[in-house]
This record gives structure tokens, sequence and C-alpha cells, in this order.
């Protein structure tokens, strides 16, 4: 026999299948909602998964600001950042984060759980943050998920 009855496709960025998601944050928990949202901009949930290539979802999340955490962690919870000096040592929690700009909350919990590397920094520019239920990218014809759906 000298064909294959099938195929590995491998997904390239010239065929990957790029879709336009909107999700809701509203009443979601920021752990939760951030795994979801990281196999959305993976392209875990596509059939044609390529681990190397950027073949996910450009994903918008609407009602940032109505996310929550459990227990006592908005102020329990402590983040850290060097400055690069001597002694610039810096911690933030996730209330400070978020009254400071909540795109920011977002961009640090999910990209922690993309890839470190080159893939991870252009994958994560593929996510779009808004505190209201407004948003600009309407021309794109985003479709809404529901993420209690996802797995």
């Amino acid at each position: 026999m000298d064909s294959l009855s099938y195929k590995t496709i491998s997904v390239n960025k010239a065929t990957a299948q790029k879709e336009w998601v909107v999700v809701d944050a509203t009443d979601q928990v920021l752990g939760r909602l951030g795994t979801k949202v990281t196999k959305l901009l993976r392209g875990k949930y596509k059939p044609s998964f390529t681990p190397h290539v950027d073949c996910g979802d450009n994903v918008i999340i609407i009602n940032a600001d109505k996310v929550r955490l459990t227990g006592s962690k908005w102020n329990d919870r402590i983040y850290l950042r060097h400055t690069g000096y001597p002694g610039g040592q810096r911690e933030f929690t996730p209330a400070k984060l978020m009254a400071k700009e909540p795109l920011s909350l977002y961009r640090k919990v999910i990209k922690g759980m993309l890839p470190k590397n080159r893939l991870g920094e252009a994958i994560i520019n593929n996510m779009y943050v808004y505190a209201g239920s407004e948003h600009p990218h309407q021309a794109q014809n985003p479709k809404a998920i529901d993420l209690n759906s996802l797995k």
C-alpha cells in the first residue's frame, strides 16, 4: 500500500482559520476564565491545533470589571515585579491592579498560562479587554461564546 488513508495536517500561518470571539466576564472566576480564554487563544478547541503556530482565535473580553476572585484573593494575593535596580522589587495586589487598569490584570493572568517564548508573546496580542459591554470590533462580526459550555 503506497498511500495512506489518513494524513496529519499541520496548519501554518496562511491556512489557519482564525475567528473573532466575544467572552462575557460577568460573575466569572478569574482563573477559570483565564484557562478557557488561553485555550481559545492557542486554538486548542480546534481539531487543526498545531502547537508551534498561532492558530487560535482573537478573543474580546467584555465586562472585565465584573470578574470575581474567590476568598480574599483581591487583597491577599501578591504579584511581584522588579525594576532592575537594587532594592527595586515592587509588590501589588489584584485590587490595586484592577483599579489601575483591568487590562493589566487579565494580561498578567493569561500571559502566565501561555508559552514563555515568541509564540506566547504573539498570542497575547490577540486578546482585547474592555471594562464595559461595548467594544470597537463590531466590524469583525464576533460570535458570542458561553464559557460555561466549554471544558
